[in-house]
């Protein structure tokens, strides 16, 4: 029991924050891809095999970033006392847990279409290199942003089978939309970052972040207007549009305090209901 508790923290599984902003984004290239007006089984089905997916990579993928900066970790209030930081995984255990992920999700991505599979193997690396970004440049965030929405791009290549520009406009609008809430979670870790060394965005743009964030949620919304014009989506897509705009720049935007780590978080995990807010918007400018 004690090892399961620790598997469990190590992977972060009782905070479904993490793979919820993974999962969003594949669920909204699914569905801007697939024609509701055939049987919704397979619909579903792909949602399921998308969410497991993004369980098991979300999860391998902090591993790694635990192994990564266990030695940074040490010297971060919030992080000192992860298992792998404190000793209490080592790290080739830390990696069998990692590998044996990643072959459970390679099970989940074979029941996709050939072109799927080859995209998602093309991006395994991304989901690797993360953790290193922050020692050499104050852009991590971005290459997160990169890394974390690749999914909408597996959603609609696993129905479609090739790309088109929908799906990258919304995939390049949503990387900025991380960028922006990654930037606020790492205002968490702030002092003890430049402390120690490590770059961030947050710290890049520490005197003038509110401006920087508006800029990141203006490109998503952007995309999401641009998007629904290639789409050819109905009237209601674009008023329903109001919503996640009031999000992002009148809660989100207008609350956000960098000196309150609270406040941080709970902004940063609110994105959570924008990613759902977007996918029933998607799927409203479909079938209604």
């Amino acid at each position: 029991m004690k090892q399961l508790n620790l598997f469990i923290e190590l992977t972060r599984l009782r905070r479904p924050i993490g793979y919820m902003l993974l999962f969003w984004p594949c669920s909204w290239g699914l569905t801007m891809a697939y024609d509701f007006n055939q049987n919704l089984s397979k619909y579903f089905f792909y949602l399921i095999l998308f969410f497991l997916g993004a369980v098991l990579m979300r999860s391998a993928g902090c591993i790694i970033n635990d192994i990564a900066d266990k030695d940074f970790d040490k010297k971060v209030a919030r992080t000192k006392d992860r298992p792998i930081a404190s000793g209490k995984i080592s790290v080739k255990l830390g990696l069998f847990y990692a590998i044996s992920l990643c072959l459970f999700a390679f099970f989940v991505l074979i029941n996709f279409n050939k072109f799927t599979i080859i995209m998602a193997l093309f991006s395994m690396p991304l989901a690797f290199l993360y953790p290193f970004m922050k020692r050499f440049t104050y852009w991590p965030q971005l290459f997160l942003g990169i890394t974390f929405n690749y999914g909408l791009i597996l959603g609609w290549t696993s129905i479609d089978n090739n790309l088109s520009i929908a799906p990258l406009v919304l995939y390049f609008g949503a990387i900025f939309w991380t960028l922006g809430y990654d930037t606020i979670y790492g205002y968490q870790d702030l002092v003890d970052d430049e402390i120690i060394g490590v770059k961030s965005t947050s710290i890049k743009f520490k005197n003038h972040p509110k401006k920087f964030l508006f800029f990141c949620y203006l490109i998503m919304i952007l995309s999401l207007l641009i998007n629904g014009i290639i789409m050819n989506f109905n009237l209601f897509y674009f008023l329903m549009l109001i919503f996640p705009f009031a999000h992002l720049f009148f809660f989100q935007i207008k609350n956000f305090n960098q000196n309150k780590i609270e406040n941080c978080f709970s902004i940063f995990k609110s994105n959570n209901n924008f990613g759902l807010l977007i996918l029933f918007i998607l799927i409203t400018g479909k079938i209604i």
